[in-house]
């Protein structure tokens, strides 16, 4: 899912910090962030991830347990940091918020039409585990009125992405036994399946055109790994796995691979120009005394065609979720880059120096 997928920022450590933007500085030289000016923070109180812009660059929408809550709640705010406010309901966790292009409707994913504050965590293994909530796919207005669920799904349905021309919403799904992506109507009708391979096919983004669809996959190879995943996928959860960043067409034709390192690579989403895609990988966090990468997640852009793969982050600890602002000026994303809360992870945004 476009939420905290296993590697990050699970465990919460509050900090009294003063709820003010903080410019925070990077490295320089040879280990200085590329094309990221006045690198800002944002979130201050909390656990917070996937910030995403509104349409219009001015508003935020992202996840956080900020004010003490159990689980995630759905929040806006402008991109300055101000007035933040929670638009989902109080109840469940919700995970993976999206605007749609009239800004005045929002997409998220929640498991408030459930009992119970939040879903329970019993039954999974040891380590590094995401559990798949019996997440369902609803809108509201973009204050947070008119909450309507437009799936109806036991298993999990989640990571929504609205297409721009606001009538498609792209989403991961459990809901054949296995995690595909998915297409839908953006009144929930129409539900086609596009990945079919078996194993994991994650937090899909359209790109700005609304033609190809990024996303995330790995996919089984030998028998102990396919033992592991009908574990996975008969007990609702994902272990930590090598993932790979792919690109198709809208309609699931034209699958090519774009990254084949053996880290983890994920969270991809589109420069405006719709011809690079940005993304989160540990691919230079390789440990060789233990043959293992590690949990330094960088941001990374390549193009389309699996060409021109750049560095962009140099930091000694997580940066993920990057999402450009839609005129391209802009680069939102989250990271544990302050030290008073090592463990969590806020939002940041930079100007963006092509």
């Amino acid at each position: 899912m476009k939420e905290s997928f296993v590697l990050v920022c699970l465990v919460v450590l509050l900090a009294g910090c003063s709820q003010v933007k903080e410019e925070v500085k990077t490295g320089e030289g040879a280990f200085a962030d590329r094309h990221m000016k006045n690198v800002t923070q944002l979130t201050f109180d909390g656990d917070n991830g996937e910030a995403y812009f509104s349409w219009d660059g001015r508003k935020f929408i992202y996840q956080s347990n900020r004010d003490g809550y159990a689980c995630d709640k759905i929040w806006m705010m402008n991109i300055d940091g101000s007035e933040k406010k929670m638009v989902s309901p109080d109840h469940g966790a919700h995970t993976c918020s999206f605007f749609f292009p009239d800004n005045k409707t929002i997409v998220f994913a929640s498991t408030s039409h459930l009992p119970g504050a939040c879903p329970p965590k019993t039954g999974l293994p040891g380590g590094y585990v995401w559990p798949l909530y019996p997440y369902d796919i609803f809108l509201t207005n973009a204050d947070g009125t008119g909450l309507r669920k437009i799936t109806d799904n036991p298993k999990y349905d989640a990571e929504p992405v609205v297409s721009s021309d606001g009538g498609r919403i792209v989403f991961g799904s459990q809901r054949e036994g296995d995690f595909d992506i998915y297409i839908m109507n953006s009144d929930g009708s129409g539900v086609k399946r596009l990945t079919d391979r078996v194993g994991y096919d994650g937090g899909p983004w359209f790109s700005p055109d609304g033609k190809k669809i990024a996303w995330r996959a790995w996919y089984p190879e030998n028998e102990e790994e396919k033992a592991m995943w009908k574990d996975c996928m008969e007990k609702d959860y994902i272990i930590a796995v090598p993932l790979d960043i792919w690109v198709m067409d809208s309609d699931g034709a034209n699958k090519v691979r774009l990254t084949d390192n053996g880290a983890t690579n994920w969270a991809p989403s589109w420069h405006p120009d719709g011809k690079r895609i940005i993304f989160s990988s540990n691919m230079d966090d390789w440990h060789e005394d233990i043959k293992k990468f590690g949990h330094n997640f960088e941001l990374y852009m390549i193009n389309i065609d699996g060409t021109g793969l750049e560095r962009i982050t140099y930091n000694n600890t997580f940066d993920s979720f990057p999402m450009f602002s839609p005129d391209g000026k802009k680069l939102a994303f989250g990271a544990n880059r302050n030290p008073q809360k090592p463990r969590a992870t806020d939002i940041f945004i930079a100007d963006w120096d092509e």
